[in-house]
């Protein structure tokens, strides 16, 4: 054997000892670190366990192919009842489709399959179908049942007022908005999550539905005095004039229906067995 070749067998053989004494070496550290592990293991276990408990109800929630069929052929076949069996159609894909198979996850939610159902019905019968836009779809989606039902009340009762609660600055300098969107519309349209009102007005003025024309007001006398006498909102307002510097103003405006909410509740959000 050349020296270079022990030179080469001398390299492995300290490196497979090296490896082996490494080896040797990991039960011991293994043992240290054991009850640490071991209760780690335990948390994970427990977490585990809730998060499979948290899970467990949506096996029952996501619907099957079997409970969409039976949707379509009662819940859509109602609103479809007063149609001429001439008119009914197709429906075009770009629509049924994504909403069929949205219902899976959202069928269980009253106020969001009511509006599926509608579009539907709207989009199979041929004097409406043309109404029935493949982007609603994409709307619905994007609506919690709460807002859901907000649109429906608008659409009911048209514009409705609201006001921003403004700290304004004595000197007439500055000011800075205490509170947005104030409204009774919480109250009003049966909102579960009234707290929310003014993140559900802010996501269906970005999903174009809803206006809110800042700088333009109702004129109806009296039309803003259930906000104004609110006992939350005489609270913030004598809170602010209580200061030296400072004095409450509010900004009146309303909400309403853009172009785009019209046709949309026309579609989805009216319901067609009623009509």
């Amino acid at each position: 054997m050349s020296d270079e070749e022990k030179k080469k067998e001398s390299s492995v053989e300290g490196t497979i000892k090296a490896v082996t004494g490494l080896v040797e070496k990991v039960p011991v550290y293994e043992d240290a670190v054991q009850p640490v592990a071991k209760e780690a293991g335990k948390a994970l276990a427990t977490v585990g366990k809730a998060v499979n408990a948290a899970l467990l109800p949506l096996r029952g929630l996501v619907w099957g192919i079997e409970q969409i069929e039976e949707f379509v052929s009662t819940k859509v076949s109602e609103k479809l009842e007063k149609v001429p069996p001439e008119n009914i159609q197709t429906p075009d894909p770009a629509v049924a489709g994504p909403a069929l198979e949205s219902l899976r996850f959202t069928g269980h939610k009253e106020s969001l399959s009511e509006l599926y159902a509608n579009l539907l019905a709207t989009s199979m019968d041929s004097e409406t179908a043309r109404t029935a836009h493949p982007g609603f779809v994409e709307i619905i989606r994007n609506l919690s049942s709460d807002e859901a039902k907000l649109l429906s009340y608008l659409i009911n009762v048209g514009a409705q007022p609201i006001v921003d609660i403004r700290q304004e600055d004595k000197t007439g300098n500055s000011g800075i908005t205490i509170s947005e969107c104030v409204t009774t519309l919480g109250y009003d349209a049966s909102l579960e999550h009234r707290d929310l009102i003014p993140t559900y007005l802010n996501n269906l003025e970005r999903l174009g539905l809803i206006e809110m024309p800042r700088g333009r007001f109702l004129t109806t006398e009296g039309v803003y005095d259930r906000i104004l006498n609110d006992p939350s909102v005489k609270e913030l307002e004598a809170k602010i004039n209580a200061s030296d510097k400072h004095k409450a103003e509010f900004n009146k405006y309303y909400i309403r229906l853009s172009q785009l909410g019209r046709l949309f509740g026309a579609a989805c959000v009216e319901s067609r067995d009623k009509t």
